[in-house]
């Protein structure tokens, strides 16, 4: 079932930010409610970013925790993307599709890396300090 078109030419100045913002939220409850690694990614999240504010006595390790944190939801919203787009064109088997989807699979295990050096870091320099 496809929806009416939407009409671009009336979404400008504030309307434009007012659907943006719309569209912005409704992905969001929709990854939440399909795509569980970003459920997951959320939950960790919950434990991480607090725990590490309350670890690190440094605000710009702080903020690149925060930063690299956003990074891994950022790239699974993006992967979730690819494979909602690549399952509309067809679920049969393509080399083609194979990768799109390898591809995104392998920059959120990029970000999840680079989040947990982030976090390691903040609790080695911890560990340092208390010890």
């Amino acid at each position: 079932m496809t929806e009416p078109a939407f009409d671009k030419s009336a979404n400008t100045g504030f309307t434009h930010l007012v659907n943006a913002t719309g569209f912005s939220l409704q992905g969001l409850k929709m990854a939440f409610k399909t795509e569980s690694a970003f459920r997951q990614e959320l939950a960790a999240l919950c434990v991480v970013l607090p725990s590490g504010f309350w670890l690190t006595e440094s605000l710009l390790l702080s903020l690149a925790l925060f930063c690299a944190c956003m990074l891994v939801l950022v790239v699974e919203l993006l992967n979730s993307g690819i494979e909602a787009a690549v399952d509309r064109v067809g679920m049969e088997h393509h080399d083609l599709s194979k990768n799109a989807k390898d591809f995104g699979s392998a920059a959120a295990m990029i970000s999840l890396i680079i989040a947990g050096s982030v976090w390691f870091y903040i609790l080695y320099t911890a560990y340092l300090r208390l010890s």
